[in-house]
C-alpha cells in the first residue's frame, strides 16, 4: 500500500473543473485554499454572458443550472453548467460548484472547490476543502476544518508530515471518493482517488488511493 501523501495530479483530473488554472504551480490540493476567493473574482467577469447570469455582485450562475428558491448563495461564487442547488442550501461564499454537481438540502459550503459531478446531497458541511471529480459525500457526512486546540493544521501521512500554515483546512478528496453516511473527516484529511470510507467513520490523516477505510487500523486495498 502506497503511504506517501498524494499530490494534486495523483488525486484529481484537472480537466474536470473550471478551476484548473487555480491549481497551476501547486503540488498539494490544500495549497489552493488561500486563492479561491481571488480566483473567482478574476474568472467571473470573463464568463460568457450568454451562458452565465450575474444576479448579484460576485455571483455567477450558469443559465442551465437549477437553483431552488430557498437556497442562499453568497459572494463570491461560481455555479457551473447543469449544477443543482437544492432547497435550503447555504453557500457562504468563496465556492466553486462544478458542472452537474449537487448541493443538497441544508448543505453548507464555504471556501471550497467542487469538481464536476460532485454530490453533496444531504445535510453536509464542506468547508476549506477540495472535492475531486465524481466525489460523493453520504448523508450527514462533514468536513471538520478547525482543530479543537485552534492550532495550525498539519497533514499527517504515514511517513511524513507537512505543515499547511493554515488554521482552517478541511478535507481533500480525490476523484471518485465515496464517503459513507455520518462520517467526520477531521482537519487535514486527505483521501486518495477511488477510495471508500465506511459509514460513521472518524477519519484523520491520509487514506491512500484505491483503498477501503473500515477503521483507523483497518484500511485495505481494493482488489
Amino acid at each position: 500500500m502506497d503511504k506517501h501523501i498524494p499530490t494534486i495530479t495523483e488525486m484529481m483530473d484537472l480537466s474536470h473543473t473550471i478551476a484548473a488554472p487555480l491549481f497551476e504551480g501547486k503540488k498539494y490540493a490544500w495549497e489552493v485554499l488561500a486563492d479561491i476567493k481571488d480566483y473567482i473574482l478574476q474568472l467571473g467577469p470573463t464568463l460568457p454572458a450568454d451562458e452565465f447570469d450575474n444576479p448579484a455582485e460576485g455571483v455567477w450562475i450558469a443559465k442551465d443550472a437549477k437553483v431552488f428558491p430557498s437556497a442562499y448563495i453568497g459572494a463570491p461564487c461560481i455555479i457551473d453548467h447543469e449544477a443543482e442547488i437544492r432547497h435550503c442550501a447555504f453557500i457562504r461564499g468563496s465556492a466553486i460548484v462544478g458542472k452537474k454537481s449537487v448541493v443538497g438540502n441544508s448543505v453548507e459550503l464555504k471556501n471550497v472547490v467542487l469538481f464536476d459531478n460532485v454530490e453533496t446531497p444531504h445535510y453536509n458541511y464542506v468547508g476549506d476543502s477540495v472535492l475531486g471529480f465524481h466525489a460523493h459525500m453520504g448523508a450527514g457526512s462533514i468536513t471538520s476544518n478547525v482543530k479543537s486546540d485552534r492550532l495550525l493544521v498539519t497533514i499527517h501521512g504515514a511517513e511524513e508530515e507537512i505543515p499547511t500554515g493554515r488554521k482552517k483546512v478541511g478535507a481533500m478528496l480525490g476523484d471518485y471518493v465515496e464517503v459513507g453516511c455520518n462520517s467526520v473527516l477531521n482537519p487535514g484529511t486527505v483521501i486518495g482517488a477511488h477510495s471508500n470510507i465506511y459509514p460513521t467513520s472518524s477519519v484523520r490523516g491520509v487514506v491512500p488511493g484505491n483503498c477501503i477505510y473500515k477503521a483507523k487500523d483497518n484500511i485495505v486495498e481494493k482488489r
